[in-house]
């Protein structure tokens, strides 16, 4: 998958088949569009071209809301994206100036003049351009001058539950785990850097990794202890986490900390990778560091046998 910084660096091409949108997490209800996307292109005898947004539009038109917290940013999703076999990736930089253009001006002025869209194909109610005008009733009552095919994807929808970035947000912020990820299609991921802590778990016996994010408005999951996989300097390690702010110490700082097994090398400045499987338990307060132990080493057995 070739990657383009914006569309002046884009060659335009004679058959291409197109879609657009933030895409933030690449759910399912996604990945039924860039499989369609891919499929398509090739029916098709062209390439397939994602165009996407980056900054998140939302953290451009309301800078002042600090509440958007997102799936996965521009890396993360350009490495899902071509796992799907997508021929071209285009980051178009989100602006307010961008943001004003009208959705006729965005097919003439991106669409058609610097990509060669031959076929879009956009999801179930997906709008475009100022004031989201551009739906695909627009595109219908237009196709005469668009002069390319128009697809639209039916909407998907997993037992009675509609796919979206929302509804996997609603998820994970409520500690829901298994929904998220099923809804996602793998594992719900964070990544960050190992930085040095208070040591308290190493002072208990349970030695962990305090991870800063990579990025602040990246989706933290609800506080309480996780089922994980750790992948770090090339390998993967199974693991627990606690996300909270340790009450039983009377901490007041929100922490992410896994805990590795089989583990006892400093990674300390490296990189992380941790992807959840499951939420075993909400934080608590013990009553002592010594109870709070007999609930790890318990949360330790639940945890193997989940890995396992």
């Amino acid at each position: 998958m070739k990657i383009y910084d914006g569309v002046n660096n884009f060659h335009k091409l004679e058959r291409a088949v197109v879609t657009s949108g933030t895409f933030d997490g690449v759910h399912l209800g996604h990945q039924k569009i860039i499989n369609r996307l891919v499929t398509s292109a090739k029916q098709f005898g062209g390439e397939s071209v994602l165009i996407t947004f980056w900054p998140h539009p939302r953290l451009v038109l309301y800078p002042k809301q600090n509440d958007l917290q997102l799936l996965t940013d521009f890396d993360e999703k350009a490495a899902i994206l071509a796992s799907f076999g997508v021929d071209h990736l285009i980051k178009i930089h989100f602006t307010v100036e961008f943001s004003k253009l009208t959705s006729m001006e965005f097919i003439n002025q991106v669409l058609v003049q610097k990509i060669g869209v031959k076929k879009l194909i956009i999801g179930y109610n997906h709008r475009f351009g100022r004031n989201r005008e551009g739906s695909f009733t627009y595109l219908q009552e237009h196709s005469l001058q668009l002069g390319f095919q128009v697809e639209e994807i039916p909407k998907l929808e997993i037992e009675q539950a509609s796919v979206s970035s929302t509804l996997i947000r609603k998820s994970l912020m409520e500690g829901d785990i298994q929904l998220a990820n099923k809804l996602l299609g793998y594992k719900y991921f964070i990544q960050g850097k190992v930085i040095t802590g208070q040591q308290m778990g190493r002072r208990i016996g349970y030695p962990t990794a305090n991870i800063m994010m990579n990025n602040p408005y990246m989706l933290v999951p609800a506080n309480g202890v996780y089922v994980i996989q750790v992948e770090v300097d090339g390998n993967t390690y199974g693991g627990m986490m606690n996300i909270g702010i340790r009450p039983t110490f009377d901490g007041k700082v929100r922490t992410i900390e896994a805990h590795l097994f089989d583990f006892d090398k400093s990674i300390y400045h490296h990189s992380i990778k941790v992807s959840f499987i499951q939420r075993l338990r909400a934080e608590k307060r013990f009553d002592s560091p010594d109870t709070l132990v007999k609930q790890i080493k318990q949360d330790e057995v639940e945890a193997l046998a989940v890995l396992k």
